[in-house]
């Protein structure tokens, strides 16, 4: 028995008792009474105790005297040894004598006396279980008995239903509330009769059984089978989950007794989900308001909402109750009075409407398809899918049908349930519509998530957008614009030339066909370098439309915006939507939000948080099969180690990465692994090698068209180039950025850009305002790798240009920044550079440039050799107020002592020096 320590302990101590007593166990069905007078009778037994036990039947409860006939027919051997009155009631009693009835009383002192008489030899406990069904007569001399038991060996222990009137609620006995189990013991109880459940309904039996340790024990069957056989079609309306019989029946006799206007009443509000129990609905939603069901509280269905004042089901499994029990009719028409009454919420009149209708009907069918719209961008990927699925079958026209359920194939791919779209595909091509466009969008969908199939794919979607536009089509068209999305998202995957400008000629044919959204997506996931003027503002104007997107939409955007270095301002949104998306919405999408969070992070220095966000992508996407995203993840994984410092790890991505998106032509995938290779290669200082890989991605001068990572690998290039002696290919390259406008397009170009100019440039003064230029960028700050290298670099070109002095300070800030980046080679590369500019050891800026004026000038009069009293005198303070400033200076400095003032003064930039 699990979590009634307390309920044992109290009734062991009523067992142990020296005198007689009686005791009332109060609780609901269910709770665990039987359970508990079990271990009472286990352990009066074992204490040497006379047990007699008897229940209560509610089909004798109107017979007189039912109950006490159970409770003394083992002790009829002893009413002939009692005197001839006493012997006489309960022949009348009985039926054994004629006679007239006894009283109360007069039949409570005769039992009495048998029970002591009973009890002489050996202790005696009588154990009523389901008290409440005890018949009239029997409860008022039980409750006579019950109180008269001081003084002799007699105990008796009642178990009764605490939502069913009985005549034990005034027969002043000691009661012992049985309640139902905590939410901790609950699970331990779950999880140890039904271990390893599936989590979904793991959380359902949970909710549903509230503690009720029968429901706990008997319900995960019947909830795991009954999953199994539904559809998402057969969810539309249902409330509650399939009961066995035995718990159907602690509330259905009840709930059958009810009228019908009474029964219709709790049916609509079962069905509209009204709250049950502590689980009430506390949300803004508006339920149906149960009215005029006072007899259905009256007999414990119904409990009183102490917030609201509405009725509200006394238990989950009474609202499940009330549905199983329905006829289809019945709950047909309920289904059909709740979408009158939700008119005016168009997803609970769809769910309604959907459940309520058997026949054909365009109209419920229109009905659903604006639910989906709702629920897909509120998050609700999922039951948009089946309403979308129902809507088809709701629909008479043939062509109706097969939009619709290309439309839910679609978002069953988006949603990550790659089966169902497949399943829903299948349903579409048995009715002759294989090589509709819809499925056209879904089949290629399934095929590009799950597999990578890129090539293939591509010439099917290009075949059938033409075919759309060779048709006549003349209105931007829903089906349309999801071909050409998935064109672009293909194209961008493949990074190939004559693919993309094939799909230029294309949508250029198609003129205003094409949506504003595509043509975004068509400019800046192709050729950043050569479209992407003015891509930040217009995806600027998008986002101003956020409420009406849908998940995708957003998804899209945001790789538009990564593309033009702004996605850290949609960040936020990215994150809050995620889990949403993750748990009942578009799951795909959510892959690759969380793949743009990652970016994101890995961009703004989070390197950390970066690389947790993909490990749990991964995760994510190695459990749903959508290997495309698995590799995509590893990919970015890699990217972020090589960052780091983890050049073995980066590299083993790197390999696993590139051995599978090279043959099948990812060359979004393979422009990343070259990627990895350069900045792995960058970390250790192998620029020989970096150089190679760099080259890999574009060429020196130029910047290769359809390559995402050509121009953000600028600086690497730029680098590797110099520091292997090819300082004409770096040059032309830093040019030909300059030439290309990257400034323009995105703040992170334009820093890069500015950084790898002034590397390259052989002039010292255009070096200095190019670095400066560089450094005081508003974009600096949030792309902290970048920004630190170029400070590393300026640096370096200081010490040996204008001296160590003129290089402490940039050198000091691209170490303290790799040091919080966690790029450690890097680190110790600025920290080394540093020592050759003349710092034995590494002195944090913060420092350096904390100390206030008047600090700075105690400070330089202390190094100069004054004493604390001398430099009182001379700037009019006290010799302690000086010992105090001093005392912050310090720490300040990063030194100990006095001594060390002079050489630690003179590590200052130039700005702080007076």
């Amino acid at each position: 028995m699990v979590g009634r320590e307390g309920e044992q302990e109290v009734l062991s101590a009523f067992v142990a008792a020296s005198g007689g007593q009686a005791l009332v166990l109060r609780g609901d069905a269910g709770v665990g009474k039987s359970a508990l007078l079990d271990h009472v009778v286990e352990h009066s037994t074992a204490e040497k105790h006379k047990v007699i036990r008897a229940a209560g039947v509610e089909a004798e409860s109107e017979l007189p005297f039912a109950g006490l006939h159970q409770f003394l027919y083992p002790l009829l051997t002893y009413i002939d040894r009692l005197d001839d009155p006493h012997r006489g009631v309960f022949d009348v009693v009985f039926g054994r004598g004629e006679g007239t009835a006894p009283s109360v009383m007069t039949l409570g002192i005769a039992v009495l006396d048998l029970l002591s008489l009973a009890a002489s030899q050996q202790p005696l406990l009588l154990v009523l279980d389901d008290g409440q069904w005890l018949d009239t007569s029997s409860t008022a001399v039980c409750g006579f008995v019950g109180r008269r038991l001081t003084g002799s060996s007699v105990k008796l222990l009642v178990g009764l239903r605490s939502e069913v009137p009985s005549g034990f609620d005034t027969a002043a006995l000691p009661e012992l509330p049985v309640t139902t189990l905590p939410e901790k013991v609950s699970e331990q109880l779950l999880d140890m009769h039904h271990p390893g459940l599936d989590p979904q309904i793991r959380r359902l039996v949970l909710a549903e059984a509230q503690g009720n340790p029968l429901a706990l024990l008997e319900l995960p069957p019947y909830v795991r089978s009954g999953r199994a056989r539904r559809n998402p079609e057969e969810l539309f309306g249902y409330t509650g989950i399939p009961l066995p019989l035995r718990l159907q029946h602690v509330y259905g006799a009840r709930f059958q007794a009810l009228g019908d206007t009474v029964r219709a009443e709790l049916l609509r509000g079962a069905l509209d989900g009204v709250g049950a129990g502590t689980a009430a609905d506390r949300t803004r939603v508006t339920r149906y308001r149960i009215r005029d069901a006072d007899e259905a509280a009256a007999c414990g269905l119904l409990d009183i909402d102490p917030l609201s004042g509405d009725f509200v089901f006394r238990h989950p499994l009474v609202r499940s109750t009330v549905v199983q029990t329905a006829t289809p009719n019945e709950r047909r028409a309920a289904h059909a009075a709740l979408a009158h009454v939700h008119r005016d919420d168009v997803e609970r009149r769809a769910t309604h409407l959907s459940a309520s209708t058997v026949d054909p009907d365009e109209q419920v069918s229109a009905a659903l398809e604006a639910a989906a719209v709702s629920a897909t961008r509120r998050g609700g990927a999922v039951a948009a899918m089946a309403w979308l699925t129902r809507a088809a079958e709701l629909s008479e026209s043939r062509e109706e049908r097969s939009r619709l359920l290309g439309s839910a194939a679609y978002v069953a791919g988006h949603a990550g349930q790659l089966d169902q779209a497949r399943q829903l595909l299948r349903s579409d091509s048995g009715a002759g519509n294989g090589d509709s466009p819809a499925s056209v969008v879904a089949s290629g969908y399934v095929a590009f998530f799950e597999d990578g199939d890129v090539r293939s794919s591509q010439r099917q979607v290009f075949a059938a957008i033409e075919s759309m536009r060779d048709g006549g089509v003349r209105e931007p068209n829903e089906v349309l614009t999801r071909l050409i999305d998935l064109l672009l998202a293909m194209n961008q995957y493949a990074s190939d030339e004559e693919a993309w400008e094939r799909t230029h000629e294309l949508l250029d044919s198609l003129g205003d066909l094409v949506s504003s959204h595509s043509r975004v997506y068509q400019d800046a996931w192709g050729d950043v370098v050569r479209r992407g003027a003015g891509v930040r503002e217009r995806v600027e104007h998008a986002f101003a439309a956020l409420s009406r997107l849908e998940p995708w939409d957003v998804t899209r955007l945001c790789v538009a915006a990564y593309h033009v270095d702004t996605l850290s301002q949609y960040r936020p949104y990215l994150q809050r939507t995620v889990e949403r998306e993750v748990e009942t919405g578009a799951l795909a999408d959510a892959m690759t939000m969380l793949h743009l969070i990652m970016l994101d992070q890995i961009g703004v220095g989070e390197w950390a948080e970066a690389e947790r966000t993909g490990q749990r992508c991964l995760e994510l996407t190695t459990t749903h099969g959508h290997t495309l995203f698995v590799l995509h993840t590893q990919a970015y994984l890699g990217l972020v180690a090589a960052m780091r410092g983890q050049v073995d790890l980066a590299r083993d991505m790197q390999a696993t990465v590139d051995a599978w998106a090279r043959p099948r032509g990812v060359g979004f995938l393979t422009q990343i692994t070259d990627a990895i290779g350069t900045t792995a290669a960058l970390t250790e200082g192998d620029y020989e090698a970096a150089y190679l890989h760099a080259i890999g991605i574009t060429p020196p001068g130029t910047f290769t068209p359809y390559a995402h990572q050509a121009p953000r690998t600028l600086l690497d290039l730029v680098e590797a180039a110099l520091h292997t002696g090819r300082t004409e290919q770096a040059r032309s390259h830093a040019l030909a950025a300059q030439n290309a406008g990257l400034p323009d397009i995105s703040p992170r170009l334009a820093l890069i850009t500015y950084g790898a100019l002034a590397m390259t440039t052989t002039d010292p003064t255009q070096a200095d305002t190019l670095f400066r230029h560089a450094q005081t960028h508003p974009a600096a700050p949030h792309f902290p790798y970048e920004h630190a290298r170029i400070q590393l670099a300026h640096g370096i070109r200081q010490r040996h240009t204008q001296g160590p002095k003129a290089a402490q300070h940039p050198l000091t800030l691209a170490a303290e920044t790799f040091e919080r980046l966690g790029a450690q080679t890097w680190a110790d590369r600025a920290r080394t550079e540093l020592r050759a500019a003349g710092t034995s050891t590494f002195t944090s800026s913060a420092h350096l440039a904390a100390l206030t004026w008047q600090e700075r000038r105690i400070a330089d009069l202390a190094a100069g050799g004054l004493t604390n009293k001398q430099i009182g005198e001379r700037m009019h303070l006290s010799p302690r107020t000086v010992s105090s400033h001093l005392y912050r200076v310090f720490p300040k400095l990063g030194i100990t002592s006095r001594a060390a003032l002079r050489d630690a003064l003179g590590k200052l930039p130039d700005d702080q020096n007076m």
